[in-house]
């Protein structure tokens, strides 16, 4: 079984941890997805980012510190899960939006997840396939218990684009290319949206964790 991922981990820039998480499992109990697509909220300046005005009692989990969960309610329906990333105080966080089952589907089944050759797409599924709620926030995935993040396998390439639903965010972080998917997965949402590589600033430096 993979091991888990440490704190120090998550305690980096947003950006460099969603790129990092691609490949990776969170694990709930038999459940066990690969992670394919994911949104970083960075901070400062992140005008699409919760925390963009401050702390708040829905924003609290966001802080820190690095390695918990931020589960929040959208639109009152769908629980989306979000693990928190950098120094605690920061405010920020990588939303998990696309998956794919590596074992439980039954698990993902008996939650009412609808499943297809697609994965599970869209972050209100993986929420709901996780049978995460508010009341998860907090929690740490990076000690064994509960829903876990463990240790992958990065995706050979990697595409990037905007991220979904943050047309109230500043026309710079609006279009700023900080949705990362594995390529070769059809696991992804809105893959026309999508272009080959990195952003700008992750090209020189990202290699992908491995799992040693």
């Amino acid at each position: 079984m993979s091991g888990l991922l440490p704190a120090s981990f998550f305690s980096r820039d947003a950006l460099q941890v969603a790129a990092d998480l691609l490949g990776a499992e969170v694990v709930r109990g038999e459940l066990a997805l690969r992670i394919t697509e994911v949104e970083a909220y960075r901070s400062p300046g992140d005008t699409a980012n919760h925390c963009r005005f401050g702390p708040t009692p829905r924003n609290a989990p966001m802080w820190g510190p690095a390695g918990r969960l931020y589960v929040y309610r959208c639109y009152g329906l769908h629980n989306l899960v979000n693990v928190v990333t950098g120094s605690e105080g920061e405010g920020a966080a990588v939303l998990l939006r696309a998956v794919e089952i590596v074992g439980g589907e039954a698990v993902a089944r008996a939650r009412g997840v609808p499943l297809d050759r697609r994965g599970i797409v869209g972050p209100g599924l993986v929420g709901r396939a996780l049978g995460a709620d508010p009341s998860w926030s907090h929690h740490p995935v990076v000690e064994p218990g509960g829903i876990e993040f463990r240790r992958g396998h990065p995706p050979p390439q990697v595409r990037s684009g905007p991220r979904i639903g943050v047309d109230y965010a500043a026309p710079a972080d609006r279009d700023a290319p900080w949705r990362l998917a594995s390529a070769g997965t059809r696991a992804v949402s809105r893959p026309r949206a999508l272009h080959p590589g990195l952003p700008g600033d992750l090209e020189s430096g990202w290699r992908g964790f491995t799992s040693s």
